[in-house]
């Protein structure tokens, strides 16, 4: 089969390689859409442990069955569906509390497993979602990233969240802009250097955006809240300097929320936590609870996953990755398209 492949450190090429095998209780996939998800990109150029080369990449994806294991009940030939980035066991304790996302055992595609960069994937049913007929799979397969916002929601239901700053107006804060916009009806600021970005954030319902590259991050929250505070920060950059201004606006009391992964930083102050009361919360993928409901807001039509996105076919698959690695063009985001 033809797939986008990673052989190693600084290699990504479209190849033909084996069309993968599938496990008893598995289902071979034949995929849809798949999107090129951050994470990927920052392990590609800083040569990460966490994705080694030889490897296909991918774990954004929908797509058809095209054959099921034997042991296989309930799911068969030819119907549409979408899976979460995890294969969890379903045994550990974390998964029987629900949290599959941080199974003792997990599994991500495109890290620990082939992922769908390729025309076929084999893919766990514990894994799996049906996809609903009227639902565009270049939309579907954006359910996972989806889900990661609706976890952040999940994390934070026991606060009360009035507004959010979210920090990084990339495919993840756009994602989670939207999910506190629909499922909290929260005020949602976007904060982020690029002024390309922060128009895509407005128009896709943030109720304010700010450049801190041109503005004062403290006077225009200030104005924009008529004097108020921040509840909730979406860290969804990650890096040391967001790490600090994050932490350093929410109010006394309120809660930093951390997901992105530019880089592994040291940089939270403990007086400011403790002194002010104000925790700090991190964010993993999404369990498959998070992925029905994010689903689900996709083919009720309440959030806009596609306006932003670029979509490419397999045979641009090199192309779709850097275009989003070099940010060329005004680019956010890219979904090759299988069909």
């Amino acid at each position: 089969m033809k797939a986008l492949y990673y052989p190693s450190y600084d290699e990504l090429l479209l190849a033909e390689v084996p069309e993968p095998d599938y496990k008893s209780d598995e289902v071979l996939v034949k995929v849809s859409a798949c999107g090129i998800c951050g994470s990927e990109l920052e392990t590609f150029r800083a040569h990460s442990s966490r994705r080694k080369p030889p490897l296909i990449m991918g774990h954004e994806f929908s797509g058809v069955i095209e054959e099921a294991g034997a042991d296989v009940q309930g799911w068969r030939k030819g119907m549409k569906v979408v899976s979460n980035s995890v294969v969890s066991c379903g045994a550990c304790d974390r998964c029987r509390e629900g949290k599959t996302n941080l199974c003792i055992r997990r599994q991500v595609f495109g890290m620990h497993r082939n992922g769908a960069f390729g025309v076929y994937v084999n893919v766990p049913v514990s894994s799996l979602m049906r996809m609903p007929e009227h639902v565009d799979p270049r939309l579907a397969c954006l359910t996972e990233p989806l889900a990661n916002g609706v976890h952040l929601v999940r994390l934070t239901q026991h606060l009360d969240i009035g507004n959010v700053l979210v920090i990084g107006a990339g495919p993840i804060g756009l994602v989670a802009q939207q999910a506190f916009s629909a499922l909290r009806n929260s005020t949602t600021i976007v904060s982020d250097i690029r002024q390309d970005r922060l128009e895509v954030a407005k128009r896709i319902g943030a109720d304010a955006v700010l450049n801190p590259d041109t503005e004062d991050i403290h006077a225009a929250v200030a104005s924009i809240l008529n004097g108020g505070s921040i509840d909730l920060v979406v860290d969804a950059v990650g890096s040391e300097q967001t790490n600090i201004t994050g932490l350093d606006i929410v109010k006394p009391g309120g809660a930093l929320l951390m997901l992105g992964l530019y880089n592994n930083s040291r940089s939270l102050l403990s007086y400011d936590i403790v002194l002010k009361e104000k925790s700090v919360i991190g964010s993993y993928a999404a369990t498959q609870k998070d992925m029905e409901e994010a689903l689900l807001l996709i083919s009720e039509g309440k959030v806009d996953v596609g306006s932003w996105v670029h979509y490419y076919t397999l045979d641009r698959g090199r192309e779709a990755f850097f275009d989003m690695l070099e940010a060329r063009d005004n680019h956010i985001k890219s979904v090759i398209v299988f069909e």
